[in-house]
């Protein structure tokens, strides 16, 4: 099935141009991260996670209030999935369930006429929380060496390259999106595992869109030995573009209707997710393949 029976778009003759455009998204995204931070979930920074069900509705204000009086009152509350459903997170530390505990006193007695229920309870200490971020660090890094090389061992070395900057270029993009927009839209934005878990996953999707555009440039090379690479790589990208659009299109699909109605805690995992894939069909022409064409090209004019 193909979306467009043939198109002649010049992709990599405005490439330099996309190159700027990359690089001010990206540098945006830097400032605002070297700025403004990003927030990591509980999951990194360690503390104290209580989710409750209360019979009735009561506003972030009131439960505040009351956990002022334990000594609380900097903990984020926020409304989690149905009404009635409230997350509280603290980064106050204690032995066993004490912060826990003293959240649950403290609702109790402001609020003697509410019945709740505590669906789930999370601790997790700070060098936990130290030991996961080096982790996650750690998974991204590997993913790229491992994509590198297994590009490199089946088309070139440069091929290679051009793949591992491209998906560099989505995870910074990606992070600098989450960085800039945190507290500006009304989805949690944090660095949890479920948004590393999207990282990672836009990764392989961004790799795949990537080896595809590839094979059919190396197809193209064999069959059109006239044509210079520039105009092989077009070629092979306008042939690609219906598979592009029609896979990456039903993918972005699927994650924007999980944002829309998924649960509070899967919209950040979506969120960055449909940052990643947007970027990640962008990528896999303007970077991977550009990188390519422009060190093929200094190459050649070396030579």
């Amino acid at each position: 099935m193909r979306f467009f029976r043939k198109t002649n778009i010049d992709f990599l003759g405005v490439r330099r141009r996309w190159y700027l455009v990359s690089g001010t998204v990206i540098l945006a995204g830097m400032i605002s991260l070297v700025v403004k931070g990003i927030d990591y979930g509980i999951d990194f920074r360690g503390g104290t996670e209580v989710l409750f069900s209360f019979s009735r509705k009561l506003d972030v204000a009131e439960i505040r209030g009351s956990l002022t009086t334990v000594g609380l009152g900097n903990s984020e509350i926020k409304s989690y999935g149905t009404e009635g459903n409230m997350l509280i997170r603290t980064t106050e530390q204690a032995e066993g369930n004490i912060v826990g505990d003293r959240i649950r006193q403290a609702i109790q007695q402001s609020f003697p006429d509410v019945r709740f229920e505590v669906l789930k309870e999370y601790r997790i200490w700070p060098k936990i929380g130290a030991e996961l971020r080096r982790d996650a660090l750690y998974a991204i890094i590997a993913s790229l060496v491992a994509i590198l090389l297994y590009i490199a061992i089946r088309f070139q070395f440069i091929y290679g390259v051009g793949a591992v900057m491209s998906l560099f270029h989505d995870v910074l993009v990606t992070l600098g999106v989450l960085s800039l927009l945190d507290g500006v839209i009304p989805v949690n934005l944090e660095i949890t595992q479920e948004v590393i878990a999207a990282f990672l996953t836009l990764v392989g999707v961004s790799v795949n869109d990537t080896v595809v555009v590839f094979d059919r440039i190396r197809e193209n090379l064999k069959i059109y030995r006239s044509l210079s690479l520039f105009e092989v790589m077009n070629r092979s990208l306008n042939d690609t573009l219906s598979r592009t659009i029609i896979t990456n299109g039903s993918i972005l699909l699927v994650v924007i209707i999980l944002l829309l109605f998924g649960g509070e805690s899967t919209r950040g995992f979506a969120f960055a997710l449909m940052i990643g894939q947007i970027s990640g069909t962008y990528s896999s022409i303007y970077i991977a393949s550009a990188v390519v064409l422009d060190s093929s090209l200094r190459k050649k004019r070396l030579a």
